[in-house]
């Protein structure tokens, strides 16, 4: 069983012992904690959080143990019920709310749940923030009002996500008319969980003449493996030659990241999601771009084609919307499918990136595939180690940033090592007890044999660390 507790929120799997995994008693523990922290940003008056979940079969449990935690701790409580993490995070504003809470792990498997925790602004908890908040949570320093001032629960029918589409809609980016014309068929695979809901809505407000939805039911028993990889979207792949679909659309079960499948069953590629919505972006308002350090050096070849500037980031939403924020970014987020448009608002959003596509589609009048080759070819090798409560993280990673000193080596996050034409990042991961090693390159081959080659550093150095008695982890 696991418990994780990082900026991207509290992640663990269901049942077990509290402290080891995702219990009532943690859940009780964490969400007390953050009412006490969103009770003293507000001072007298009855603060306001807003709660939505995605279509997990752990969220109706989560959800109400998290709402009536918040009311004994005399919150107002807007339950959004079934919702997208974007959704939620535009409702906090939408109903001038306090704080918000998600309650998703994101593209984990089905076991996982998670809170992702928001401020007034409807954006992550910053990184001192969630400090606190952990701090608070292991001490117990929180309470619950007496019974006179107990908080409220008012049900929100449709999880915001009518109000998501219809800002989507309003951007001056999106344009109806030209999808509508076009007279696109597609295929959506929502994963059983919300996207079943929030996707064909959104792509029946942009007059799209044809959706097939698979796995569309939101009772939380993926299909496949959650995570919007190629490797799972094999059935999608599949049905859009079947159906011979301009366009295969696949999301995470909160809907924050998006990848695409072209019209011949190849993958898009998660990485070229930012890439080509932000090409499109640039086409509309030159200005700067962020993505964080493990995402393709495309976008840096699009952003300045177009004129602007590339900034890199550490890898975390919360750190991608910092660094837009500081540099202005007109767009930016992350290589995994994540969009970010500051006109909507400061979070990843699947939605915005199918409306702004599928306009960018329609406009070119190509078929996908045929977009894809006009963007730089790169190729992303991704790649992961599992680890053991023995393995020293911190020493590998210096270990791999001595053994490469001589090249160009960033530690903001991990260890990113660029080469001439190449680069490899190793960092331990916010959501799972792994190591990620990504590399890129214009060859796949090439890519491959870099991160074979990091990885085989790795176990080396853990090899040697082990025979001088070096790997235990001391964190």
């Amino acid at each position: 069983m696991t418990l994780i507790k990082s900026i991207s929120g509290i992640r663990g799997t269901i049942g077990g012992k509290p402290g080891e995994s995702l219990t009532p008693l943690d859940l009780v523990k964490y969400s007390g904690a953050y009412a006490s922290i969103i009770k003293s940003s507000v001072g007298n008056r009855k603060a306001k959080v807003v709660i939505g979940r995605d279509g997990r079969i752990s969220g109706p449990m989560v959800s109400e143990l998290v709402i009536q935690t918040l009311v004994a701790s005399g919150i107002q409580v807007i339950d959004l019920g079934l919702s997208t993490t974007p959704s939620v995070e535009m409702a906090v504003t939408g109903l001038a709310a306090d704080g918000g809470i998600i309650l998703t792990a994101s593209h984990n498997p089905k076991q996982w749940n998670a809170l992702k925790l928001l401020n007034n602004k409807g954006e992550f908890i910053s990184a001192s923030e969630g400090e606190a908040l952990l701090q608070k949570a292991e001490n117990e320093q929180f309470d619950f009002v007496d019974v006179n001032h107990l908080g409220t629960v008012e049900k929100y029918e449709g999880g915001y996500i009518r109000e998501h589409i219809e800002a989507i809609l309003a951007l001056p980016y999106v344009n109806k008319e030209s999808i509508e014309n076009a007279g696109f068929k597609i295929v959506v695979d929502a994963i059983n969980s919300s996207g079943g809901i929030a996707v064909p809505m959104l792509l029946e407000a942009l007059g799209v003449k044809e959706v097939v939805c698979l796995n569309a039911i939101p009772d939380g028993q993926f299909a496949h493996n959650p995570e919007p990889l190629p490797e799972h979207l094999t059935e999608l792949c599949e049905m859009v030659v079947k159906h011979q679909a301009h366009l295969g659309i696949s999301v995470d079960p909160d809907v924050d990241r998006l990848a695409m499948i072209c019209e011949n069953g190849e993958p898009f590629g998660e990485e070229y999601t930012l890439v080509s919505v932000a090409d499109f972006m640039l086409r509309h308002k030159v200005g700067n771009t962020v993505s964080n350090l493990s995402s393709s050096r495309a976008l840096r070849d699009v952003t300045e084609k177009a004129g602007g500037k590339y900034f890199a980031a550490a890898v975390g939403e919360v750190n991608v919307v910092e660094k837009m924020k500081s540099e202005h970014a007109v767009i930016g987020g992350e290589g995994n499918g994540g969009v970010i448009l500051p006109d909507l608002h400061y979070g990843r959003d699947a939605l915005a990136g199918i409306a702004l596509f599928l306009t960018l589609l329609a406009q070119e009048k190509k078929p996908v595939s045929v977009l894809k080759a006009t963007y730089p070819p790169y190729y992303i090798s991704k790649n992961k180690i599992e680890l053991s409560p023995e393995m020293d993280v911190d020493h590998v990673l210096r270990s791999v940033e001595e053994k490469y000193a001589k090249f160009d080596v960033n530690t903001i996050d991990g260890v990113k090592i660029d080469f001439e034409n190449e680069w490899v990042h190793l960092r331990k991961s916010n959501t799972e007890p792994i190591i990620r090693i990504y590399a890129e390159s214009a060859s796949e081959v090439t890519a491959d044999t870099l991160a074979n080659k990091i990885i085989s550093d790795i176990r080396e150095i853990i090899r040697s660390g082990a025979e001088h008695g070096e790997t235990r982890n001391k964190s």
